[in-house]
């Protein structure tokens, strides 16, 4: 891969060792790891550790009851997730750049399992919140592994490696979703919290003793690629734009699908319960369809053209989503539609952050952050959009930020 040179605004550089690929490009791994069996590896870990930051979402009906409230007096706790993901990804995400992965991918698995023990063990919303944020600032680990593996990808297949990953995390997200009403349905919340911590740990400990071995001396201090974020995205105007247009993309997927589970499962919805709303989630596994499929054509007709016919997706994907509340056949379509458009700007805008500059991890950690960002603004303004004007209330959100996505990056950069 080439790279421009390190600008005075890049991170220190750590010295490390050189990562390697076997003769068909595959990921070389560590000591317990085949080289053909990491990619799948990293792409399951990515896929439970994501699942963590959705996991209240589907459950929210059953939260609410346990805690003798109504579903939208806690729909802020999906976004306190999505606040608690950006914040993780803005102190240590930017680590994978100078620090051990190995070391870093174990404690940050085991910080995660321990908080969502702590969330199913909570009494009151508020000490709820606060293990899942604590969790979703812990499951950063799917975002310190993506840079691994763009950089070690042949470069002619580097989308096509990056989506994999990419294809992991969404099938996390549907298992949250899905799996996650299934569960609580049948056994509670609580025990949906416990799997989802023994998961974690598990699949993160294996992963980190699985990737390759890394000596790396840290240069300068510790939170350094934090302190350089902002030069990296003044001089990358490539790097603004994918930050700016997956806020806007993000933000609007998150609108729509945050309150979802209460347009199913509420009484002036289609009063499903708490496990037929969560088998909605299937739907999302068009993005895990669609990833291989985005990361082909980014490779074959670059990243500028897959945004562009995502955002049409995603276009037509909300009103689609407002007739939706009325007519079940334009909800699913709209459900097919929006998560292709999402998983196909990701891949797009995922590779480019992670290849316009020498700063790999703390561009992609800019880029993360700016969707999470606009997920997390978005999500919160459509619970209260839901509970004054309904259904249309929270489309009207997604198509304002999908137009502010765009809107802000159609003049060209500097």
């Amino acid at each position: 891969m080439s790279s421009p040179s390190p600008s005075a605004s890049s991170p220190p550089a750590a010295t490390r060792t050189t990562p390697e690929t076997d003769a068909h490009g595959a990921l070389r791994g560590g000591p317990a790891a085949s080289s053909r069996l990491l990619l799948p590896l990293i792409a399951l870990c990515t896929a439970v550790t994501a699942a963590n930051i959705y996991l209240a979402a589907p459950l929210l009906p059953l939260i609410a009851e346990d805690f003798r409230s109504t579903p939208s007096a806690v729909a802020w706790l999906a976004s306190v997730a999505q606040f608690g993901y950006a914040a993780g990804l803005l102190f240590f995400a930017p680590l994978g750049d100078s620090v051990n992965r190995r070391r870093l991918v174990a404690v940050l698995s085991l910080v995660a399992a321990a908080a969502l023990v702590a969330g199913a063990a909570s009494g009151t919303t508020g000490v709820l919140a606060g293990a899942v944020l604590v969790a979703s600032a812990a499951t950063v680990v799917p975002q310190l592994l993506v840079p691994l593996v763009a950089e070690r990808a042949p470069a002619d297949r580097r989308a096509r490696h990056v989506a994999a990953v990419i294809a992991g995390l969404f099938t996390g997200v549907v298992a949250a979703r899905v799996l996650g009403g299934l569960v609580g349905q049948a056994f509670g919340w609580r025990v949906v919290f416990v799997g989802a911590a023994a998961l974690t740990a598990l699949l993160g400990l294996a992963t980190a003793y699985a990737l390759p071995v890394e000596r790396r001396r840290r240069r300068g201090p510790l939170f350094s690629g934090l302190a350089a974020m902002p030069g990296v995205l003044r001089h990358s105007p490539d790097l603004w734009r994918a930050c700016v247009r997956q806020a806007g993309m993000y933000g609007a997927w998150s609108a729509l699908w945050t309150p979802l589970a209460l347009l199913l499962a509420g009484d002036d919805g289609y009063g499903m319960t708490t496990a037929a709303a969560g088998l909605f989630g299937l739907f999302g596994l068009a993005a895990s369809v669609v990833a291989p499929l985005a990361g082909g054509f980014v490779d074959r007709f670059g990243a500028a053209k897959v945004v562009r016919s995502a955002y049409v997706l995603a276009a037509v994907s909300v009103p689609l989503f407002w007739l939706g509340g009325q007519v079940m056949a334009a909800l699913c379509a709209a459900a097919v539609l929006v998560h292709a458009a999402l998983v196909a700007s990701h891949v797009a805008n995922q590779t480019l952050a992670l290849t316009t500059t020498s700063a790999p991890a703390t561009a992609n950690t800019a880029y993360v952050v700016a969707g999470f960002a606009g997920g997390a603004l978005a999500s919160a303004l459509a619970g209260p959009a839901y509970g004054h004007w309904g259904w249309p209330g929270v489309c009207a959100v997604a198509g304002a930020w999908l137009v502010l996505g765009w809107a802000a990056t159609a003049v060209r950069g500097r």
